[in-house]
């Protein structure tokens, strides 16, 4: 198993640019499924998530030209759907929680789809309900295997119908509005979720042909159509990955330029980092933060303690929580982290405690942390990744970090996050992947 070995302490200096966001991967390669025509997409993130789903593809027979490892022409006029009922694609597409990206495309267009339990990060319950209840009501019907974990779905025609959400579910929107885009008749979705994510795979399927009206709104209406064609698609830089690098400048007092981040997509990430008291500079579609030795956390006016939280977008994301909760360790100041959507996320606070943080885990999805305001830096430890965010939430905590500590399991970071030692090392960071 690969492990990182971080020597901390080191400023970094220089420029970097952000890969294509690995959430929006998934979705819009999943999306070649509902067409024979050729489909183009650019700046994708060379990670092993987004590998694995090409993998995936390539076994259904999909015709794939990745003509570099950022870009791919995708074709799917000879799809083998009777390979998703083997034993193969049952256990390989489990190990991926973005597979479940698959099904709709699968079902409006081959009327059938294989989804497994959900793979991927140890972060709590991750529930199918919202795919599952749009399918339904679309016309599929499904059972379920408990002895290999996979439901089945099928439906002879898929029809338009009217769905209000019970949550604005990301993976589950973005599956039922592919399996929408093909069904006969308009199909309403109310509480949509509506992340740049959502956006970006709407107007891609308007580019093939889909007819989606709503964009950026909680309330879709995609009204079906018989085929789709092909699409150039460029992907957004990842958001989560931008915030990730503001964390780390202010964590390791370091001078970084983060370029192209398409600063109208980040909602309110900056300003919540700003609110732990690190300036961040905006030139163009550039995003500069100087080197601090002291950033503050700011209080509420009423002087009470500052709560940051995820919300659905325009809300902050949770992808980022892990990363802010430990650039507060080393802040000026208090705050209470709220986790509301994972019951496990914050359980890798145990690796802070040890490296010397100050931090109350005050139940599943609530921790309070204590800055240290630089008084004594974090030490060095051994410790393991147990999911793709508080991996490289625990990556910047050693760069901040006196002395050398070791990251065991990152393969979780790797999932999400490409040539991430070979990036920071060109910056003055010292990563050791052995």
């Amino acid at each position: 198993m690969n492990a990182f070995e971080v020597t901390g302490g080191k400023r970094l200096k220089g420029e970097i640019t952000p890969q294509g966001a690995k959430n929006e991967a998934l979705q819009v390669i999943s999306a070649v499924l509902l067409t024979k025509g050729k489909i183009t997409i650019s700046n994708i993130p060379d990670i092993l998530d987004v590998n694995l789903l090409i993998e995936l593809l390539e076994e259904m027979g999909v015709r794939t030209d990745r003509s570099s490892r950022h870009s791919c022409s995708f074709q799917a006029d000879q799809v083998n759907v009777d390979y998703l009922n083997n034993e193969t694609y049952r256990k390989k597409s489990g190990r991926l929680r973005g597979s479940v990206m698959l099904a709709g495309p699968l079902l409006a267009r081959f009327k059938k789809a294989y989804v497994p339990k959900p793979g991927g990060d140890k972060i709590g319950r991750r529930r199918l309900d919202t795919h599952i209840i749009g399918f339904e009501k679309l016309g599929a019907r499904f059972s379920y295997d408990a002895g290999d974990d996979y439901f089945r779905l099928d439906a002879a025609e898929l029809k338009g119908t009217y769905l209000l959400l019970e949550e604005p579910s990301v993976t589950g929107t973005a599956n039922i509005v592919m399996a929408a885009s093909l069904a006969t008749g308009t199909t309403t979705i109310y509480n949509a979720a509506c992340e740049p994510y959502i956006q970006q795979l709407c107007h891609m399927l308007n580019g093939m042909g889909a007819r989606i009206s709503g964009i950026g709104s909680n309330l879709l209406e995609i009204e079906g159509v018989q085929e789709l064609s092909g699409t150039d698609h460029r992907m957004l830089p990842d958001m989560i990955e931008i915030g990730s690098f503001i964390g780390m400048a202010a964590m390791t007092q370091s001078d970084i330029l983060i370029k192209d981040v398409n600063l109208p997509n980040l909602g309110l990430i900056p300003e919540k980092f700003r609110q732990l008291g690190i300036r961040i500079e905006i030139s163009g579609d550039d995003i500069h933060v100087p080197a601090q030795d002291l950033y503050e956390i700011q209080t509420y006016l009423d002087g009470s303690v500052l709560t940051i939280y995820d919300h659905p977008w325009p809300g902050l994301t949770p992808d980022l929580l892990s990363v802010m909760l430990v650039v507060a360790t080393q802040a000026k100041g208090s705050v209470l982290i709220h986790q509301k959507m994972f019951e496990s996320r914050l359980f890798f606070v145990d690796k802070l405690l040890d490296m010397g943080a100050q931090i109350i885990l005050c139940d599943p999805h609530r921790a309070a942390v204590i800055g240290l305001g630089r008084a004594h830096r974090l030490r060095g430890i051994t410790m393991s990744s147990p999911d793709i965010r508080a991996g490289v939430s625990l990556l910047i905590a050693a760069m901040s970090a006196e002395g050398k500590s070791t990251i065991q399991n990152i393969d979780q970071i790797d999932r999400g996050y490409q040539y991430i030692d070979e990036r920071l090392n060109r910056l003055g960071a010292s990563i050791k992947r052995v």
